[in-house]
């Protein structure tokens, strides 16, 4: 028979349709948006991967670019110009490390990836040399380690109770070992050999140094190259920051008669 109600059946027949909820965007908004999303974490990631490559660099270059220089003479008006050549008997006596003197070391450290120049330095410096018959023919110089300071507190904490163990050797010392001869020249370059000790250990090394003369007072300036090992020292290996085996302790000796 003729179904009499046609609009009932048609009900049946068709399936109710789900709304999606509008979330007030249209559908090219929201693709817009994940696509953004999509672009902005990798530029995200590289960015993020710059700054760890880049950040612990410029560190490295301002760091390098503020360290000091080696020590070395400089005239002033308290000291003068370099004096003239004299005959080096003129030099024989005792003279004393004074006022104005300096010591530290210089060793490189590695940064993330990036090279860093660090020195250290101090003021708190002793001793005494001799000159006989022309000869530097002993000296020996005393080297407070304990107040040896960089631009870093923590390096610097580090460095006197982990690494040199400054409550045990608050001391490193460089004793002059052979004669050297000297030329009289009011600037001159020595080869001075003797026996540094540090942390307790005690090595015999040669070094470079410059002795120059105002005609009154005389200046040695220097370096002995260092490894660490020789003195029982390991170089810090902290994950992030390593530090290299070898090293230099630098001199500025102000001697006065």
């Amino acid at each position: 028979m003729p179904n009499e109600n046609p609009q009932h059946d048609d009900e049946q027949n068709n399936e109710p349709t789900q709304k999606v909820p509008d979330d007030g965007r249209s559908p090219d908004k929201r693709g817009g948006r994940r696509k953004a999303l999509l672009i902005g974490i990798p530029i995200a990631l590289i960015v993020l991967i710059a700054a760890a490559v880049l950040v612990p660099r410029i560190y490295a270059d301002s760091q390098n670019a503020a360290a000091p220089a080696p020590l070395e003479y400089t005239p002033t008006a308290e000291t003068g110009s370099e004096g003239a050549d004299a005959d080096p008997a003129t030099l024989d006596g005792e003279w004393s490390v004074g006022d104005g003197s300096g010591a530290g070391y210089r060793i490189e450290e590695v940064l993330n990836g990036a090279d860093v120049t660090v020195v250290g330095r101090t003021e708190e410096v002793t001793g005494d040399v001799t000159i006989a018959d022309g000869e530097l023919s002993a000296g020996t110089v005393e080297v407070d380690v304990a107040s040896i300071t960089t631009d870093s507190d923590r390096r610097d904490s580090y460095f006197r109770e982990q690494g040199m163990n400054t409550e045990e050797y608050p001391t490193a010392t460089f004793e002059i070992t052979e004669p050297v001869a000297l030329t009289g020249a009011s600037s001159e370059e020595l080869q001075v050999t003797g026996e540094l000790t540090m942390a307790g250990q005690t090595k015999e090394l040669t070094g470079t140094f410059e002795r120059t003369t105002d005609g009154e007072n005389q200046v040695v300036t220097g370096a002995l190259d260092v490894t660490l090992s020789d003195f029982g020292l390991e170089a810090p290996d902290l994950g992030f920051v390593t530090v290299e085996p070898d090293g230099q302790v630098e001199f500025l000796l102000q001697l006065a008669r």
